[in-house]
C-alpha cells in the first residue's frame, strides 16, 4: 500500500546518513547515480537476517534454512511484480548489472559466429562495451555503434540504417549514466525485433527513477543493480524471457545449478537456478526486497514528479551561469545531468565542492568513448534522488558560483 502523499522531510528520516556534516558543513549528497543511500528498513532487514535467520538457502531441512529460503524466494516474487515479468523463473540473481552483462555475453557467445552483428550505442557504460569487445576478439562478431545527434541524444535514423539481417543483438542503456538521457527504448526494441534481433537493456540507472514494465517494453533481457535503488551493494537482477533463458547454457558450474552430477555426466537445474551457482548474496537479496517495499510504500508518480522537478530546476540554474556548458540540453533526462566549467578540470570542481560538503561525481563516469565524443576531458555529474531537496540544490548552485568566481581571481 503506497502513501497518497509524502514529504521529502519525512523521506529523509529514513536515511540517517544524510544528517551529518562534511568539513563542518551539512552533507549534500548528489552522487546517487553512483550509489544511493540505504533507508533504515534495508539496513534493518539485512541485520535481522544475520541476527536471526542466518543460514544457507535451498540446501537444508532445518528451520533457519527454511526461514532464509522463504524470505529469499519471496524477494524473487517481489522483483517479478516490480518489473512486471511473467514468471519468477525469469528473475536471475547476479552481483549487479556488470555481472549480468558478462553472464549474457558469455552464454550468448555460443549462439554467435564470426560476422554476426551486435549493436550498442555511444552512450554506453564500459560494462556494455568491454564484454562485447571481448567477443570481437574471441568470436569475430562485428560491433556497430549508434552515433549521437547534435544534442547528444541517439541518432535513431542512423540506428535504423545499422539494423539488418546480420544483426543478432542490440544492447543499449535505458538511461545514460553519464548524461541522464532517457533513450526511446520501446521504439528501438520494436525496430530490432523487425529484423529478428534480440534486445538487452541496461536498466541500472532507470529502475530507481522510472516505472519499468518489461512486458510492455517487450525487451528480451533487462538488467539492474540493487545499490542504485536503495538496496545493498553486490546484488542485482538479470531478467530474461523464459523461453530464451531455457535455450541458454549455464555460465558457471557448482552447487545449486545442477539436478544431478557424476564424474561422467551432469544434468542442469531448472530456471532460475541454472544460472545461480554457489551460495548467493542472501542478505543482499533480502535487502533488495526491503528496498522494493520501501519504494512501493510511496506513490511512484509522486516520487518521479519530485525528482523531475529538482532536475529541471538544477538544469535551468546551471544554464544561467555563463561559464557552464550543460550537455544534452533540452533532451528528456531523469536522475542526472552533466556539465563542464570553461577552462577548469572537472575533478578540480568536484574537489572544491566537496570542501563545502557537496558530493558530486567527476571524470569519465565509466563512459570514455562518450567523453571523447563530447570532446572534453570529463564532466561534473549531478545526480538526484527522492531524498534531495530544493535547498540542497540551491546550496550546490551557490557553492558552484562561488567556486567559479574564486577561480577567476
Amino acid at each position: 500500500m503506497s502513501n497518497s502523499s509524502f514529504s521529502v522531510s519525512e523521506i529523509r528520516t529514513h536515511f540517517p546518513i544524510l544528517n551529518q556534516n562534511i568539513n563542518d558543513l551539512p552533507l549534500v549528497y548528489l552522487d546517487n547515480a553512483a550509489t544511493t543511500q540505504k533507508p533504515l528498513a534495508v539496513v534493518n532487514a539485512v541485520a535481522d537476517y544475520y541476527l536471526n535467520d542466518n543460514a544457507n538457502v535451498h540446501r537444508a531441512g532445518h528451520q533457519l534454512s527454511n526461514r532464509a529460503t522463504r524470505a529469499f524466494e519471496a524477494v524473487r516474487s517481489s522483483v517479478k511484480t516490480f518489473i512486471n515479468a511473467k514468471s519468477s523463473k525469469e528473475i536471475i540473481w547476479t552481483k549487479g548489472t556488470t555481472e549480468g552483462l558478462n553472464l549474457l555475453t558469455n552464454v550468448l557467445a555460443k549462439q554467435l559466429k564470426a560476422g554476426d552483428q551486435v549493436i550498442i550505442s555511444t552512450l554506453e557504460h564500459h560494462a556494455n562495451i568491454v564484454p562485447w569487445q571481448m567477443l570481437v576478439q574471441s568470436v569475430g562478431i562485428v560491433l556497430k555503434v549508434i552515433p549521437l545527434t547534435s544534442n547528444n541524444s541517439l541518432d535513431l535514423a542512423a540506428y535504423k540504417q545499422l539494423l539488418n539481417k546480420k544483426t543478432k543483438l542490440v544492447s543499449i542503456t535505458h538511461i545514460s549514466n553519464a548524461l541522464g538521457i532517457i533513450n526511446p527504448i520501446k521504439e528501438m526494441i520494436k525496430l530490432a525485433h523487425q529484423v529478428d534481433a534480440q534486445v538487452i537493456i541496461d536498466g541500472a540507472q532507470a529502475v530507481a527513477h522510472l516505472t519499468v514494465d518489461v512486458q510492455d517494453l517487450d525487451c528480451d533481457y533487462y538488467l539492474f543493480s540493487g545499490h542504485k535503488m536503495f538496496a545493498p551493494t553486490g546484488v542485482g537482477v538479470l531478467y530474461g524471457k523464459q523461453h530464451l533463458l531455457e535455450t541458454l547454457p549455464p555460465w558457471q558450474g557448482g552447487g545449486e545449478m545442477i539436478k544431478s552430477v557424476s564424474f561422467t555426466e551432469v544434468a542442469y537445474n531448472d530456471l532460475p537456478f541454472k544460472f545461480e551457482a554457489g551460495t548467493p548474496n542472501i542478505a543482499g537479496v533480502i535487502g533488495l526486497g526491503a528496498a522494493i517495499d520501501f519504494i512501493n510504500s510511496y506513490s511512484r508518480q509522486e516520487l518521479q514528479k519530485q525528482e523531475q522537478s529538482l532536475l529541471n530546476f538544477t538544469e535551468k540554474a546551471l544554464l544561467e551561469i555563463p561559464e557552464i556548458t550543460v550537455f544534452a540540453q533540452g533532451v528528456e533526462k531523469s536522475g542526472a545531468l552533466s556539465f563542464s566549467v570553461k577552462g577548469e578540470h572537472p575533478t578540480d570542481i568536484a574537489i572544491l565542492l566537496d570542501a563545502q560538503g557537496i558530493a558530486v561525481r567527476s571524470g569519465s563516469h565509466c563512459a570514455m568513448p562518450l567523453i571523447r565524443e563530447l570532446n572534453c576531458n570529463g564532466t561534473v555529474r549531478v545526480s538526484l534522488s527522492i531524498y534531495n531537496t530544493l535547498e540542497e540544490v540551491q546550496a550546490f548552485i551557490n557553492a558552484l558560483k562561488n567556486i567559479i568566481e574564486m577561480l577567476k581571481e
